[in-house]
């Protein structure tokens, strides 16, 4: 569940095995457009009395509008060229606007991405569980935040900007050396600094929806 100190964990990937290559990036094509809204006239409403009688005309819907309306879809995909490996992140919320957080985790490609209200703006490569300990597939919402958090099971490795998914300690979280080579106990675990930024926008309730091998395009539904 929780990442133990990587000096340790080296042994315990010894005992187990180790990580064949680096981890590899959906590829996330498609198309985005978005939706026109008309209004359709009435040959009926010419007379002033038809006018009068007829509603008024719907308001076009806002490019701002309709973002709002669909925080959940993909909207946008970082540029990220080939594969990303293992201690590499991304991020960039230059100029996206205000929308709900939600996380992805492919475990087959071992990258967590973030998006903001359908706008991705953060990917990284990250550390994952194993056979005896796997991270679990499902949707969970973050149940709760710890700035400076130490793992009681696992003579209190650094485990700080923890965003625990599960009751038994099942968490997002940094501190951990992330190189190929190393696994977690079923924690998902990125490098220091980006999560740090996910720790900061973030919130209880916010959605990290892992899977294996699904990928996502433009126009698709997150969540």
């Amino acid at each position: 569940m929780e990442q133990p100190q990587p000096a340790k964990h080296t042994a315990i990937m010894d005992a187990m095995f180790k990580w064949i290559g680096g981890g590899t990036a959906a590829v996330l094509l498609g198309l985005g457009g978005a939706a026109l809204v008309t209004s359709i006239g009435d040959d009926s409403a010419s007379s002033p009395k038809a006018a009068a009688a007829q509603p008024p005309a719907p308001t076009p819907i806002s490019a701002a509008a309709e973002d709002d309306a669909e925080p959940f879809i993909v909207k946008r995909i970082l540029p990220i060229d080939g594969p990303i490996k293992y201690g590499e992140w991304h991020w960039d919320d230059a100029n996206v606007p205000d929308g709900p957080i939600v996380m992805t985790v492919d475990l087959e490609a071992r990258v967590l991405s973030v998006f903001k209200g359908g706008h991705e703006i953060g990917a990284a490569a990250v550390l994952l569980g194993t056979d005896e300990y796997p991270t679990p597939i499902g949707t969970f919402p973050i149940l709760r935040k710890q700035r400076h958090n130490v793992s009681e099971k696992y003579d209190n490795a650094p485990m700080p900007w923890s965003m625990f998914l599960t009751q038994d300690g099942v968490a997002i979280h940094g501190g951990s050396q992330v190189e190929n080579g190393y696994a977690s106990h079923g924690c998902i675990a990125g490098p220091d600094e980006f999560v740090s930024r996910i720790f900061a926008i973030a919130k209880p309730g916010d959605k990290v929806v892992i899977t294996r091998g699904e990928t996502l395009g433009m126009g698709d539904k997150i969540v």
